[in-house]
């Protein structure tokens, strides 16, 4: 039987800023009415999140929920637990329209942290990420050079980007070749 490895399986690059492969994450799609009672009941329930609102990340006892688009939640949870999570989920949400999905698989996380995180992923992304605009809780899905991506900020001040698995490797280059020492910007560099 073989061992479950995530798309870079640790992989880390030290520039300006540190990314960072972040290991194996249950990574579950759920679409349906975002703006019903059972869908709220169902992430409070199972996940101890309340509803994210458009564009922002909650967090729960037992993981988080991303607000992707006006029907679809990503919910984040130990990747260990995510079979059970997918079950709990379907069952709150029995009585509704509403699909739940494991996508853990198909899906690359990556980690960028340092003062000058901010710039490392600006050079890639059409994001205004000025801390003003762009705080932790605040998720955006764009496009990081030729492949789409989600980022969201999280309290210590580093940020998340998801991709597809398939293109891993390539947005971590990508983010390497922008956190390069002698790359740095310094617009949005923090002290």
């Amino acid at each position: 039987m073989s061992k479950a490895v995530s798309a870079l399986d640790g992989a880390i690059f030290e520039g300006f800023a540190k990314v960072e492969d972040t290991g194996l994450r249950g990574m579950i799609t759920v679409r349906g009415d975002l703006m019903s009672k059972e869908m709220a009941t169902a992430v409070k329930t199972v996940m101890g999140a309340e509803m994210p609102a458009q564009r922002k990340v909650t967090d729960g006892a037992k993981g988080s929920a991303a607000w992707m688009s006006p029907d679809e939640l990503l919910i984040i949870v130990d990747y260990d637990t995510v079979t059970k999570t997918v079950a709990a989920l379907t069952e709150a949400l029995s009585g509704s329209h509403a699909l739940v999905a494991n996508v853990s698989d198909a899906r690359a996380v990556f980690r960028v942290s340092g003062n000058s995180s901010r710039d490392v992923l600006a050079k890639l992304a059409p994001v205004d990420f000025s801390p003003d605009v762009f705080a932790a809780g605040d998720i955006r899905r764009s496009r990081m050079a030729q492949v789409p991506a989600a980022i969201w900020g999280n309290a210590d001040g580093s940020f998340e980007v998801i991709c597809f698995r398939s293109v891993g490797q390539y947005v971590f280059d990508l983010l390497s070749v922008s956190a390069t020492s002698g790359g740095e910007v310094g617009f949005h560099a923090t002290s």
